[in-house]
């Protein structure tokens, strides 16, 4: 056996690859907008905010357009960023998509997940209910969140992965609406453990609807959300 054999057949890279600024950046502002420091629709001060996170321009830019192609950042006929604002109907379709994705993932996962797989997803719909009440919003969804993405890495299915990672970066913050919402949390858990329940069984139907209610509780949130923010008055949007 030559001297590198034996690494290569390992499986696993030495290097893990490093981040670059830009995708670090685009973290940060993710997590600016989903928080509504800032709001959809307004313009977005790229000096400002450069002057913000302690970077140049040139990686904010590249971090603006990773934000762009996932939908969170749209661009003005003369090139100015803004914060992407969808209208109901737009999000809507989008939700019928991802609920559609995540339906199938579900049944496919019920055929071909493991029990360590199955054990790690009720683990994480028992975390969400044990720990609602005593954490923050942001961190509540970054659970529910990798509650969603582990259902559907278990469906084994590259093309149906990529594509709901795809679209659901574009819900991105319309989720964390959804999710933040205390007077439907009860229903959001329930709803979770029926999911995990579902999967336990190996229940494709039963996984399948209950999911798909489950994106429908997603919309009616937003839909809330959106009356009620039509009802406050305006406000300065300062970084």
């Amino acid at each position: 056996m030559q001297p590198l054999d034996e690494l290569k057949t390992s499986g696993q890279p030495l290097l893990k690859p490093r981040r670059s600024l830009a995708d670090e950046a685009a973290d940060a502002l993710r997590e600016l907008i989903l928080l509504e420091k800032l709001k959809p629709g307004i313009p977005i001060p790229e000096r400002d905010l450069a002057s913000v996170l302690g970077i140049s321009r040139t990686p904010l830019r590249e971090a603006l357009k990773i934000l762009e192609h996932e939908g969170l950042v749209e661009y003005s006929s003369t090139r100015r960023p803004f914060v992407a604002n969808p209208s109901l109907l737009e999000l809507a379709d989008l939700i019928k998509i991802i609920g559609a994705l995540e339906s199938l993932a579900g049944e496919l996962a019920c055929e071909r997940a493991n029990q360590d797989e199955i054990d790690s997803i009720a683990a994480l719909a028992e975390e969400m209910s044990e720990k609602s009440d005593r954490i923050e919003p942001l961190e509540f969804f970054k659970i529910d969140m990798e509650f969603h993405r582990q259902l559907v890495a278990a469906s084994r299915n590259p093309a149906l992965i990529e594509t709901h990672r795809q679209y659901n970066a574009r819900l991105w913050r319309a989720r964390f609406v959804s999710s933040r919402r205390a007077t439907r949390r009860t229903m959001t858990l329930d709803q979770h453990d029926q999911i995990a329940d579902s999967l336990r069984k190996r229940d494709t139907r039963q996984i399948s609807i209950a999911l798909r209610n489950h994106l429908d509780t997603t919309i009616n949130n937003i839909s809330e959300d959106q009356e009620e923010n039509l009802s406050k008055p305006p406000e300065n949007h300062p970084l």
